[in-house]
C-alpha cells in the first residue's frame, strides 16, 4: 500500500464504518476485563521478565452478542501497566459505555474521551484500544462481514509476516533467522535505537542473509531527533526499506525534521484511532511507504 493510499483508507474508514450503524442494536450489558501476563519464549527488550502483559476485553451486549479486543500495556515503552489498564477499562472506560449502541463507534470514542480525557496524547489510547477493536469486532459480527470489507477493502487470504530480530549480539542474528526461515517466515524486522553503531551492523547483517526480503527498523521512539536524522540515511544505504518510529511519537518537530531530511522512509503508527495519525500525515510530520 502506498502512503496516498493508506491516507485515503484512513479518512474513508469512519464513513463507512458509519453504514454499519444499527439503531436497533442491542445495548451494551456487560464489559468483562481479564488482566493476565502469558509467558514469551524470546528476548524482547521491553519485558524485563519473560512475560507480557495483556489485558483481554470483552463486550457482551442484550441479545448476547459479544466482541473481544485486547489491550498491551507495556510500561518500558508507553506510561500505561497493566495494573492502570485494567484499573482504567474497570472504572471508567466500561461504565462510560454500558447501555449504549455497540454499533455507534464514534459515540463510544466520544463517550471514553469524556471518561478519560485526552491531553497531548490521546490519553490511555492502550486502554482505549481494547474496547475499540471489542467494538470492531462486534461490529463485523452484527454486519455479518469481515472487518476489511466495513473499511471498504477487500479481504485477503493471505496477511505476510514478519520475524522480529531482536538480539543483544550480532552473533545471535544468523541461528536467530534460521528459526524465523523453519517457521516459514521470509521478511524481517529489527529492533533498533538508542545505540546507533550496533544497529548499523545489525542492518547489515540481517541484510547480508536476506537480501530479497522486506526489512524495516523499529525504533520505538528510542533515538533523540540528531541521531535519528543521522543513522536514517546509512539504514537506508544498509538495506532498511523502512524506518518505524525513530522518534517519540509526541516529537512532532523531530517527525517533520525526519519528514524533510530523512533519506529512509519513516513512518509513525503509535495511536488508537484514525485522528491522531491523519492529523501527523496532514501537517507533514511523517511519510509512509510499503512493500
Amino acid at each position: 500500500m502506498t502512503r496516498r493510499g493508506f491516507l485515503g483508507m484512513l479518512v474513508a474508514a469512519p464513513a463507512v464504518l458509519k453504514s454499519a450503524y444499527c439503531k436497533d442494536a442491542a445495548p451494551i450489558r456487560t464489559i468483562e476485563v481479564f488482566p493476565v501476563n502469558y509467558p514469551v519464549t524470546a528476548y524482547f527488550k521491553f519485558l524485563p521478565k519473560p512475560e507480557r502483559p495483556s489485558v483481554f476485553v470483552k463486550i457482551v451486549c442484550e441479545d448476547r452478542s459479544f466482541g473481544w479486543g485486547q489491550s498491551v500495556p507495556l510500561p518500558t515503552w508507553s506510561y500505561e501497566s497493566l495494573e492502570s489498564a485494567t484499573v482504567t477499562l474497570r472504572e471508567y472506560l466500561a461504565p462510560a459505555l454500558i447501555g449504549r449502541n455497540p454499533t455507534d463507534l464514534e459515540g463510544a470514542h466520544r463517550a471514553m474521551n469524556k471518561a478519560i480525557s485526552p491531553s497531548f496524547s490521546t490519553g490511555m489510547p492502550i486502554a482505549k484500544a481494547g474496547i475499540d477493536l471489542a467494538l470492531h469486532d462486534l461490529i463485523g459480527k452484527l454486519a455479518g462481514k469481515p472487518l476489511a470489507a466495513l473499511w471498504g477493502r477487500e479481504a485477503l487470504e493471505r496477511i505476510p509476516l514478519s520475524w522480529t530480530v531482536n538480539v543483544k549480539t550480532i552473533a545471535e542474528v544468523e541461528p536467530l533467522m534460521a528459526e524465523g526461515r523453519k517457521r516459514g517466515y521470509r521478511n524481517f524486522n529489527i529492533k533498533v535505537a538508542p545505540d546507533s553503531a550496533f544497529d548499523l551492523t545489525l542492518a547489515k547483517e540481517v541484510r547480508r542473509l536476506a537480501p530479497d526480503s522486506f526489512l524495516w527498523a523499529d525504533g520505538n521512539g528510542g533515538y533523540d531527533t540528531d541521531s535519528a536524522l543521522t543513522i536514517s540515511p546509512k539504514l537506508r544505504d544498509a538495506g532498511v526499506d523502512v524506518l518505524e518510529q525513530p522518534v517519540a511519537p509526541n516529537n512532532l518537530s523531530g517527525l517533520a525534521a525526519l519528514k524533510n531530511r530523512a533519506r529512509c522512509p519513516s513512518s509513525s503508527m503509535k495511536a488508537w484511532s484514525p485522528s491522531p495519525i491523519s492529523k501527523s500525515f496532514t501537517n507533514s510530520t511523517s511519510s509512509m511507504a510499503s512493500p
